[in-house]
């Protein structure tokens, strides 16, 4: 810029006088630092006129003087507060003028606008030199408009637009750059090779941290990791090179087109120390070396980089790509508390340097600072996004807001965090909008002090330093309440302490002693007969076992820390259980099933509760403790005690199984299988667990046990109708018309499922059904006959129902009702069905129906079963022949499945005066009575059968209600050796008089002769 005198200067500022700028909205303090600013604009702006005199062009001050009072306004204000803008503005006065005649003072340019007009400037680059200036100077003159924005804050903006704002200009710049290195670099070292499928290969930049997340601030390093796909050499320059060096040097000089400081000062720091080994790895890796690093290599902190991870720049689909092979290494399937365990560790290293630079006032690493909020969220994300996929998102904003969702905090919480989250984010950037310096350490000079108060619009400094004193003591309780560790930093060892001076056997430093073989065997034995173990030398050679095994040697590093740092909790809460001995030798096998999987350790030490209820259910129930150590991802029930033991209803299982499986891709059917699987496991242990606990009554714990199979159901066959549909299209009805979405299929429950009782370990009876046109064809692609169709499908659902995956089965299933047993085909229609029901069924199989109801499927096609069920069961019978044939089939089953007469051993099920009598009286009275008395149509459970038989007068009520009371006791039992894993068989003296009730009615019902 040309130099002129000082007359002419002083000529030149009369256009632009001291009062241009309103100063009543500036503190006091604070205007004379207004009056300098603007009298180095208004140098700058005597030159411009000047120059513009000299050429002939209009004078910039005369386009100054149109601003408005309003702009004039909030000018005076970001010049107090910026020396960014000021400065920028001091090298540049017209582009406070283009960017308010473009609008950009009031709102972001688009990513579409904000392209196109770096490509435009970088068009015109012939050299590198040329393209560091275009990227500076078009950084430069966005972020001067970012930085205005942020501090007027016109409508609609604020610390999230910025934040995006930012993000967005970083990846443009990113962008640019890189397409204008590979086209200027082609003519000399060519393109990458194809890939095998033939997609043009092109650099991966993924995007980490707060740039990954979209979530930049002001004046922020951009985290990136260098990536390309395949193997391979650079064709059709003067000379070729293997990928890596092509990829490797296109890298460094990205790098240095955004980091290097030129005359036009920097575009965006970069930092490249999160890839694979850092600064000391290769500066790109292809994607199988990435992936093999992050599985055998990758380290916890590296997954809490990768949270972030998106592709900003390059070849975006291939980076979708590998970040969808790495997201098992990030988001595990199994709930990871481990992850807590590393976030506290780097926590801890933070504190300490912080402490050792004396950084307490950083607003970011400092306690109750922006790291423990981003902390607090990722923790979540580390434990339990491979569960919950919603949280599967770069963006803190984002995740924060999903985790009332999920369960995981609540709303209130949120509500604390998500505006303090944003009041340190607005300080931070108060702070680095004052020189575009990257810090978020608190100013210590008094003016710089008022700036960022003003920034933030409080009246002082102290009232910015209350606030911010509110925020970090709120952030640090919550951050406490999630990351701290369970024994306390230091109240753990105190408590212990404490203890041992108490003379309480039984501190964790006691048991901790025990755990690591530090006391004899006398000591050891003492402690634990103090504690109330009844076999103190079977439950110490137990743990020395399980200390000494050959899978605890061979554990890696940090799964025996986990280990060690459990096991004491554990024993404490085993001791504290009502049968030490019964717990501990439940619980052993738990821990020896997790012992590979360490995160489900470090699940019950991050958890202290959840080892409570753990004690609890172990020591009442063998099976919940069997179920535990097949499947321990049902630990995850421990850690919600109001869902733990209230098990949903129907409709809320529904939802439940609807918005598990709407997180699994479609196709993806093993991930499907999986998530039906664990549903059911853990919905049948919620069942359980308030089973035990006494908060269900004995029909509420069958009927929930029911509503998951018909919910299960249903997802099932829906899943098996969208893939038949899919290959063949869509069978024809019977009436000729095409199905539609819904199935044309019925699933018919008998047995335990149609009576509504099913138990904790019961088989499915299942009969399938359809209504279509036998002799039409679907309507798909591949046209297949109806009859071949519906095959398949039945096929299918039991696939889906018996397949074995890591999580087990869902049921064993039992076909062998439906007609003409597994001679039948395996669906039928419901004409046939009906046909086979009029002509051929036995009795037994009208006594099975009486127990038949639809469990999933067709609305309307249920109506015409249950027309067809009420036509065969109110049938007029001859009841003699009747009464003949349900006695021989009962007696049958006595000789082969009674208790054969064991001295005082009564099967609840099988012997008479059991269950299974209790069902035949109803099954008998239904097909005996129900011609003449239709409403014992209507049920398929016993016990409403016999309140229909007492309301009807067929039986009478003192009988009806002793049958009750009668069959519900031998339920309840039969509940109670299911979770205690033993036959289900009772003390004959302890049911006699229930027995007595029931053999008496049969006789009168059944067998009056005799």
């Amino acid at each position: 810029m040309l130099e002129t005198s000082e007359l002419r200067q002083g000529e030149l500022h009369m256009a632009l006088p001291d009062d241009f700028l309103p100063d009543d909205d500036v503190p006091a303090p604070l205007r004379p630092a207004l009056g300098k600013a603007w009298q180095r604009l208004s140098d700058s702006l005597a030159q411009a006129d000047n120059v513009a005199e000299m050429t002939g062009q209009e004078r910039p001050s005369e386009s100054w003087e149109a601003l408005d009072e309003q702009r004039r306004r909030q000018l005076a204000r970001v010049l107090v507060i910026s020396d960014f803008v000021l400065d920028t503005l001091v090298r540049h006065p017209d582009w406070l003028l283009h960017l308010d005649a473009g609008g950009e003072l009031e709102a972001a340019p688009d990513e579409a606008t904000l392209r196109d007009t770096l490509g435009e400037r970088l068009e015109a680059a012939e050299d590198e030199a040329a393209l560091h200036a275009a990227i500076r100077r078009f950084r430069r003159a966005r972020m001067l408009g970012i930085v205005w924005r942020d501090l007027t804050r016109p409508a609609g903006v604020d610390m999230w637009h910025t934040s995006a704002a930012v993000s967005r200009l970083a990846e443009v710049c990113l962008d640019g750059a890189l397409g204008w290195l590979e086209a200027h670099l082609e003519p000399r070292w060519g393109r990458p090779a194809p890939r095998d499928d033939g997609r043009e290969q092109r650099l991966v930049v993924l995007g980490m941290g707060k740039l990954g997340a979209g979530e930049l601030n002001l004046s922020s390093d951009i985290d990136l990791i260098f990536a390309y796909a395949e193997t391979g050499e650079t064709q059709g320059g003067r000379k070729a090179l293997e990928h890596q060096e092509y990829f490797t040097k296109l890298g460094q000089r990205l790098i240095t087109a955004l980091d290097a400081v030129t005359a036009d000062g920097f575009a965006f720091r970069v930092d490249m120390r999160l890839r694979p080994l850092g600064d000391g790895g290769p500066l790109v890796g292809n994607f199988a070396s990435l992936a093999s690093y992050y599985q055998d290599q990758g380290r916890e902190w590296e997954r809490y980089a990768l949270l972030k991870a998106r592709p900003v720049a390059g070849d975006l689909e291939a980076g979708g790509e590998l970040l969808a092979n790495l997201r098992p290494f990030v988001y595990r399937k199994y709930l990871d508390f481990g992850a807590i365990e590393s976030l506290r560790e780097m926590k801890g290293l933070i504190n300490r340097e912080v402490k050792r630079k004396g950084m307490q006032a950083n607003i970011k690493l400092g306690p109750g600072g922006i790291r423990e909020v981003e902390f607090v969220v990722q923790a979540f994300q580390l434990i339990r996004g491979g569960r919950d996929t919603e949280l599967q998102v770069t963006s803190l904003k984002t995740a924060l807001e999903r985790l009332p969702d999920v369960g995981l905090l609540p709303q209130e919480v949120v509500d604390e965090l998500l505006p303090d989250y944003v009041f340190l984010r607005d300080l931070e950037h108060a702070l680095q909008a004052l020189e575009d310096r990257q810090t978020q350490s608190l100013p210590g000079d008094d003016q710089d002090r008022e700036r960022v108060a003003l920034a933030l619009d409080m009246e002082d400094w102290p009232g910015v330093i209350a606030r911010l004193d509110e925020v970090r003591e709120r952030v640090r309780q919550h951050f406490d309440a999630v990351i701290a560790d369970p024994e306390g930093e230091n109240g753990g060892e105190n408590e212990e302490s404490d203890e041992a001076e108490d003379g309480s056997a039984g501190s964790l430093e006691a048991w901790r002693s025990l755990w690591q073989g530090e006391l004899n065997q006398e000591e050891s034995l003492e402690l634990l007969t103090q504690t109330d173990f009844s076999a103190p030398d079977t439950a110490l050679r137990r743990l020395v076992s399980l200390r000494e095994s050959r899978q605890v040697q061979a554990m890696q590093r940090i799964g025996y820390q986990r280990l060690d740092a459990l096991m004491p909790m554990l024993l404490n809460a085993v001791a504290e259980s009502e049968n030490p001995d019964t717990a501990l030798e439940r619980v052993l096998p738990l821990v020896e099933s997790v012992l590979r999987r360490t995160a489900y350790l470090a699940l019950l030490r991050e958890n202290p509760e959840a080892l409570s209820h753990l004690m609890r259910l172990c020591g009442a129930s063998p099976w919940i403790a069997e179920q535990l150590a097949r499947f321990p991802l049902l630990l995850d029930e421990l850690l919600t005690p109001e869902t733990l033991y209230t098990p949903a209803d129907k409709a809320r299982l529904a939802d439940e199984l609807r918005q598990a499986l709407g997180r699994i891709p479609e196709d993806d059917e093993e991930a499907q299988l999986e998530a039906l699987r664990v549903f059911k496991h853990a919905h049948v242990l919620r069942v359980a667990a308030s089973d035990i606990a006494g908060t269900r009554h004995l029909m509420k714990v069958s009927d929930y046990l029911t509503y998951i199979a018909e919910v299960l159901l249903e997802a099932v066959l829906s899943m098996a109708w969208r893939h038949l549909v899919r290959k063949h299209g869509y069978p024809a009805r019977g009436d000729g018309s095409r199905a539609g979405a819904e199935p044309e299929f019925l699933i018919i429950g008998y047995g335990k499922l149609g009576g509504i009782e099913l138990g904790y370990g019961s088989d499915l009876d299942l009969v399938f059904v359809h209504d279509a046109d036998a002799n039409a064809s679907t309507d798909g692609p591949r046209p297949v006959d109806v009859a071949v169709f519906f095959t398949p499908l039945g096929q299918r659902i039991i696939h889906l129902l018996t397949a074995v995956t890591p999580a087990g089965t869902l049921y064993e299933v039992d076909m062998r009702l439906r007609p003409s047993g597994n001679s039948g085909l395996l669906v039928t229609s419901l004409t046939a069905f009906a046909d086979y029901q009029r002509n051929q069924a036995w009795t037994w199989e009208h006594q099975a129906l009486v127990r038949a109801r639809v469990v999933a499927g067709n609305p309307q096609l249920a109506e015409g079963f249950h027309a067809v069920r009420q036509e065969i069961l109110g049938r007029s019978r001859d009841v003699e022949a009747l009464r003949q044939e349900v006695v021989a089939m009962r007696r049958k089953m006595r000789d082969h499945l009674g208790s054969k007469g064991e001295s005082g051993t009564f099967d609840l099920k099988q012997d008479a005066g059991g269950m299974i009598d209790i069902e035949f009286i109803c099954q008998f009275a239904v097909l005996s009575m129900g011609h003449d008395t239709p409403e014992l149509l209507q049920w398929s459970d016993n016990m409403r059968i016999l309140e229909t038989l007492e309301s009807s007068g067929r039986l009478p009520a003192d009988d009806c209600r002793r049958l009750r009371e009668a069959y519900l006791a031998y339920r309840s039992a039969v509940h109670r050796t299911s979770l205690t894993r033993e036959a289900s068989r009772g003390d004959d003296s302890d049911f006699q008089a229930h027995r007595q009730v029931v053999i008496d009615a049969w006789q009168r019902l059944l067998e009056p002769s005799t």
